[in-house]
């Protein structure tokens, strides 16, 4: 059996790795480089070069040949003016979402074609196996669950994957590094979106989308309360960086033709919250889900909301319960039996 497997510089990776090695299996890391280095460099800092150090170590030190993969161009394509169309549309993205269906089980097993039987990685989540499809199973880690990142992929993408490390929990597996001198054993967990290393979310966004001064104003009063920068830095829910006193206060909603944040404090949130939505653009893994009763994931989360399912005459999910801080263009990803099911881009209801 030949598996390539994707590396990251990481701690799950690197163990993932080690583990496929043990087991004897004919093995060539992959780390895709995924950036553009003029950006980065204009940014002040590049998000790659210490990922690919620790990449080279633990390849070096389990003796096991690297191939570095320039996808940078497929990246910016499929994943960054995504992210930037979303954004100027008032919508919030989901970069890691696309960045694995469309970047590291898409365009990343276009290039390497069938030279390999299969494609591993750090992820933690698990594969089963079932009447001719592959079920998405949740990992044991309910923490570092990644089931929701990988919501988008089909089957046609799941049938080759391999993850090592979803049966594991994260204290077991730093563990094992530690135990086999594993060159990122002590190294902190990433944090972030996958591609912007130690880059900021609102550098990025100010590099390619500028800054344009608009109002906050508390939704309740009319009240402005303060200047932003740009629609486009803010998402429903959102409490930090408003830099308002009197908080805290959290974003309700956003006019992008006026370029206007309207708040609310805490104890009036809940007046704006949301308990129903539909679902665009969908994936599901392996086949439409029946109606009723099922969990729903409305970011990465080890928290579940409980709601019902409509399947016709098209997706909507309705909440038991108002839930604060859903946004249109999340993702919302369905469960049952720690299953994931799949799940589509929100689509709120219209309202005022």
């Amino acid at each position: 059996m030949k598996v390539a497997m994707l590396v990251s510089g990481g701690v799950d990776s690197s163990v993932a790795l080690y583990r496929l090695k043990k087991q004897g299996i004919d093995l060539r890391a992959y780390y895709l480089k995924v950036w553009l280095e003029d950006d980065a460099k204009f940014m002040g800092s590049c998000p790659w070069a210490e990922d690919l150090r620790y990449v080279r170590d633990t390849c070096a030190y389990l003796k096991i040949p690297l191939s570095i993969i320039p996808l940078q161009q497929a990246y910016y394509r499929h994943v960054v003016q995504y992210v930037l169309t979303e954004l100027q549309q008032g919508a919030t993205p989901s970069p890691d979402i696309l960045c694995n269906s469309r970047i590291k089980f898409g365009a990343f097993l276009h290039a390497i074609g069938d030279s390999f039987d299969y494609v591993a990685s750090g992820h933690y989540a698990q594969l089963r196996q079932w009447k001719n499809t592959t079920e998405l199973l949740c990992s044991l880690d309910n923490q570092k669950d990644q089931t929701y990142f990988l919501s988008q992929l089909t089957q046609a993408q799941l049938k080759y994957l391999l993850f090592p490390v979803g049966d594991t929990v994260k204290h077991i597996l730093r563990e094992e590094a530690r135990r086999n001198a594993l060159p990122s054993s002590e190294r902190k967990d990433s944090q972030g979106i996958c591609f912007l290393g130690k880059i900021t979310y609102p550098t990025f966004i100010a590099y390619y989308l500028g800054k344009q001064a608009g109002k906050i104003i508390e939704k309740k009063t009319g009240k402005i309360l303060g200047m932003h920068h740009g629609y486009w830095f803010y998402t429903i829910g959102q409490r930090k960086g408003l830099k308002l006193g009197g908080g805290p206060w959290y974003v309700v909603k956003k006019d992008c033709t006026e370029n206007t944040i309207y708040v609310a404090k805490e104890e009036d949130v809940h007046s704006y919250g949301c308990d129903s939505f539909f679902l665009r653009d969908t994936n599901w893994i392996p086949y439409l889900p029946k109606d009723g009763l099922l969990q729903v994931k409305i970011r990465h989360s080890p928290e579940y909301l409980e709601a019902v399912f409509q399947s016709s005459p098209r997706p909507l999910v309705v909440l038991k319960k108002p839930e604060r801080g859903i946004a249109p263009g999340q993702y919302a990803v369905l469960y049952r039996n720690q299953a994931c099911l799949g799940g589509g881009k929100i689509v709120l209801p219209l309202s005022e």
